[in-house]
């Protein structure tokens, strides 16, 4: 698959999905760079903005096989990686698969599982297998997993460290519609009869991995790779800021940036992917001093900051 076509198939999925889901594009978009890159989403937003309906249609639209974990306090590791079950006919214990074994896997609320069931979710989705009992076994390919939680309620939670953050390539929020979405959700809870949207499949899993392989061969020019580890470096040295990006955060820029510009048709990456994937890519890895945080200081409005500070090249 070449660029042009993964474009054309990464506009289709779009497409598809914002039939079911009533939100911005470009934050779907966001959702679909992140599972370009081959990484991981997280979705931080209130209850009933449509983040479920987004992992199911961004599921279903791919072609991949969907699990959902609602995260509970007293869910454990064996719950969501699986367990041995003793086979009364082969008198042997048998690996049974827990419903971290999916293609896309949504992390429902995950700040509500203890840390140590995220740091299990967390390790699969760095690794991509589970080690029970002594065992390992790989997860499937591609594996993507979607985690919400909500900002709001903060009572019986238990919020991810920022090294754990730290695993996902972005973080977004759906938002709220405007008001032609909100009437169009009106109309269309009034004109049907199903309960959810449908959504088509465009893609199949052997499809899928083609697309995925395509931004590898997207150019990124020295001037532009430049630009990406300015920006982190910068992030680091914000006084407002105790703990800026890690290397692992500037890689990660750099592969959703590769990534969005291989979903908009081309070839090469240019400063403008970087500084619309910054936002998505590095805020929330951000560590603000305790000053900062005293004076509402806003993760965003750091990186905001060092985007206009740091001087973008020029790319032919």
């Amino acid at each position: 698959m070449n660029v042009t076509q993964a474009s054309e198939e990464v506009s289709a999925v779009l497409d598809a999905v914002s039939k079911a889901v009533i939100a911005d594009r470009e934050v779907l978009e966001t959702v679909l760079v992140g599972f370009l890159a081959r990484g991981h989403v997280l979705l931080e937003d209130v209850p009933g903005t449509g983040k479920t309906l987004t992992a199911r249609s961004v599921t279903t639209a791919l072609g991949l096989d969907f699990s959902r974990i609602q995260f509970t306090p007293d869910l454990l590791p064996a719950d969501v990686m699986g367990t041995h079950v003793f086979n009364e006919k082969t008198r042997e214990f048998e690996f049974q698969e827990g419903p971290i074994f999916g293609n896309v896997v949504l992390a429902d609320e995950i700040n509500r599982a203890p840390p140590k069931t995220q740091a299990a979710l967390l390790e699969a989705m760095e690794e991509g297998q589970v080690t029970v009992g002594g065992e390992t076994h790989d997860l499937p390919e591609p594996f993507f997993v979607i985690a919400t939680q909500n900002p709001v309620e903060q009572e019986g939670t238990f919020p991810l460290p920022e090294a754990q953050l730290d695993r996902f390539v972005v973080k977004s929020s759906l938002g709220y519609p405007d008001d032609a979405g909100e009437v169009e959700l009106l109309r269309r809870r009034a004109g049907r009869t199903e309960q959810s949207p449908s959504v088509e499949s465009v893609l199949d899993i052997e499809g899928v991995r083609a697309l995925r392989a395509v931004p590898e061969d997207v150019r990124v020019n020295d001037d532009v790779l430049e630009y990406v580890s300015a920006v982190a470096r910068a992030t680091r040295e914000d006084p407002r800021v105790e703990v800026g990006v890690s290397p692992r955060g500037t890689q990660r820029l750099f592969e959703v940036a590769r990534a969005r510009a291989a979903g908009r048709g081309r070839e090469f990456v240019t400063p403008e992917d970087v500084k619309r994937m910054a936002d998505a890519a590095l805020a929330h890895r951000l560590v603000l001093t305790p000053d900062a945080s005293v004076q509402n200081v806003s993760k965003r409005d750091v990186v905001g900051d060092v985007l206009d500070g740091v001087p973008v090249p020029t790319v032919n």
